[in-house]
């Protein structure tokens, strides 16, 4: 009786979903996407047609091919190989065990095995990618290796799959530069299912708030390192994603938004049980989809125009990373898909802002997903009209389904529909009551270039800046400005050659603390750069992403201490008020002969040269466009 009655529910809700009217922003942009992409995406949905057959992928194979393909495999295993009736699954990890939050990856690989034959199909390790940690690179060399990562993994990726052993891909993956470079790699093999496998965050732990306010008084001297570290100790203190909701978490919420990730599975924690369930039938999921199936979900098909619209609207509506207006741009673009900064801005203006989640608020991600979670929050951009409900999915008839979110019966995974409205409104709320009319991300444009603004974490107090510009070439050197009193003013720092083509642009979350103290102490201050701020940014303003940056001549090159620089988050504007004549007949300052060398970064200069700017999704794999 139960479950009749939950599918004349869901049933219900489907139907009133179908008459639901897209909004006009969402249409209109998505439309402009469409066109602007046709010859593109028409060719890359040639190539997946031209790569595709309806046999499995080992039968291109010939037989001394196939033989070193599963050498090393069980008899059973082999056996299942050879009669090319069955799936076999390639697992793509990013397992390392420094990173905690795919330290649980681990024991994934036997557990997938398992689950595989459990239904007459196998699975075999296909590559690994690696996997960098921006929590503890942050600040250091290492860091400018972060964002080049991402393109490394997506080439990794590719390798990875390049053996045609396989039907699908299991692609194990969370943080940062990881996911979108997993995403983009598969892409390349668009013919294939995918589905993404998290891991989930770890169990809430120092509130994030009490955390940042500790990093303040360290930078002020008013507590020591042993402080310091027990409170990141208390933070950051088991396997699983960090809590806050930065690019990782973000990942999660664009995967279950791009259909790609079973609906409501991002954060469940690793030690729930529930997370070994989900993963078994993310497996068995995959094998149903396979073309050797009668429900072939090929990702090239699934990745389109209007999955990408619902990922940015995601994106928005939940205040997520900056440093998706890069990631989303490269994911689409690997599926034949041109957006840029304009779509993105358009979208913003448009679409409510209807989650706090640290730094946004001081909930954290576990307090999201008691709310409701991603499911709740779809089903409100659904009913509003800011999504495509029949966006391609791995999981369910179309994107309509994605507001149901699953629970565990009898040691089983079932789903339900998510809470009609969400359980904790000062978290999560609705598109009739949004914390803000606008998305968390605007455009900035005006002499100094485009760039992207942050606003979700900003106070409207805060978001219009005009003050004297101190300028630095490396963020190391804000540190003693601070301990010299230099800064106790109004200001906005300039911190350039952070770009891709200059440093491979790191993040500069260690001037947070800084300025943040600054803020604090009632001063206007404000942050202007070429480089990235992190899915971390709070509540100071910060012009990112600048382009073009100082090392292609952009006007960043130019400014001088004491120069007026405007920072305007309201009427999106980046300004130098100076007299243009006198500033275009300066010189360019010369880029300091710093960070290329050391930390492997040598490595990477033919990287950093090829690099297209941060509005083409700062990229090396793809022609500018």
């Amino acid at each position: 009786m139960t479950n009749s009655r939950n599918f004349v529910t869901i049933m219900f809700y489907l139907y009133e979903l179908s008459m639901t009217v897209l909004n006009h922003t969402v249409n209109k942009v998505t439309q402009r996407i469409i066109d602007r992409s046709g010859s593109l995406r028409a060719d890359y949905l040639n190539q997946i047609q031209e790569d595709q057959n309806n046999l499995p992928e080992r039968g291109k194979l010939s037989c001394g091919n196939l033989a070193h393909g599963f050498a090393a495999c069980s008899e059973g295993d082999k056996n299942s190989l050879k009669l090319m009736e069955a799936g076999n699954i390639a697992i793509v990890s990013a397992y390392n065990d420094m990173l905690s939050a795919h330290q649980p990856y681990a024991d994934y690989p036997d557990l997938i095995k398992r689950a595989m034959r459990e239904i007459g199909c196998t699975a075999q390790v296909a590559g690994g990618v690696p996997a960098m940690c921006d929590g503890v690179t942050q600040g250091q060399d290492g860091m400018e290796l972060s964002l080049l990562s991402r393109d490394i993994i997506a080439q990794c990726t590719a390798i990875s799959l390049s053996h045609q052993m396989f039907d699908g891909v299991l692609a194990l993956g969370i943080c940062d530069k990881i996911v979108p470079g997993l995403l983009i790699g598969v892409l390349s093999f668009g013919y294939l299912p995918a589905i993404f496998v998290p891991a989930g965050p770890m169990e809430s732990g120092l509130p994030n708030k009490e955390k940042q306010r500790i990093r303040q008084l360290f930078a002020e001297g008013k507590i020591g390192r042993d402080e310091l570290l027990q409170a990141e100790s208390d933070s950051y203190h088991s396997a699983g994603t960090c809590t806050f909701y930065g690019t990782a978490n973000s990942n999660q919420v664009l995967l279950e938004a791009l259909g790609l990730q079973l609906p409501g599975s991002s954060f469940v924690n690793p030690s729930n049980p529930m997370r070994e369930r989900l993963t078994i039938e993310a497996c068995h999921q995959l094998a149903r989809i396979t073309a050797l199936g009668n429900d072939y979900r090929a990702i090239g098909h699934i990745v389109d125009e209007k999955s990408i619209i619902n990922a940015t609207v995601s994106l928005l509506a939940s205040g997520g990373s900056t440093n998706h207006t890069m990631h989303l741009v490269a994911i689409a673009r690997a599926a034949g898909i041109i957006i840029n900064w304009d779509d993105i801005a358009e979208l913003s203006s448009a679409v409510p802002l209807l989650a706090r989640v640290y730094p946004n608020g001081q909930a954290d991600v576990n307090h999201f997903h008691a709310a409701g979670g991603t499911s709740c929050m779809f089903r409100q951009l659904l009913q509003s009209g800011f999504m495509h409900s029949d966006a391609k999915t791995i999981w369910g008839s179309d994107f309509s389904a994605y507001t149901q979110e699953s629970v565990m019966l009898n040691n089983k995974i079932i789903w339900r529909e998510s809470p009609q409205t969400p359980l904790a409104m000062e978290i999560l709320t609705t598109t009739d009551q949004p914390f803000s009319i606008e998305g968390g991300l605007r455009l900035l444009t005006g002499n100094l270039g485009r760039g992207v603004i942050k606003v979700s974490a900003v106070s409207s107090e805060h978001q219009v800046v005009e003050a004297p510009a101190v300028v630095i070439d490396n963020q190391d050197h804000l540190k003693g400005l601070f301990d010299a009193g230099d800064l106790n003013r109004d200001c906005v720092v300039v911190v350039r050659y952070q770009g891709p083509k200059a440093l491979g642009m790191p993040e500069l979350h260690k001037l947070t603390p800084f300025l943040g103290i600054l803020q604090d102490k009632g001063f206007k201050v404000a942050l202007v750069t070429d480089g990235r701020m992190s899915g971390a940014s709070g509540k100071v303003p910060a012009a990112i992403h600048l382009v073009p940056e100082a090392a292609e001549g952009g006007l960043l090159s130019k400014l001088q201490d004491g120069d007026v620089i405007r920072v305007d988050a309201i009427s999106g504007t980046v300004m130098c008020l100076e007299d243009p004549d006198i500033i275009n007949a300066r010189l360019s300052s010369p880029q300091p002969n710093e960070g290329e060398r050391g930390c492997g970064r040598e490595l990477f200069a033919i990287n950093r040269d090829n690099i297209s700017n941060a509005e083409q999704g700062a990229s090396y794999l793809f022609p500018g466009v």
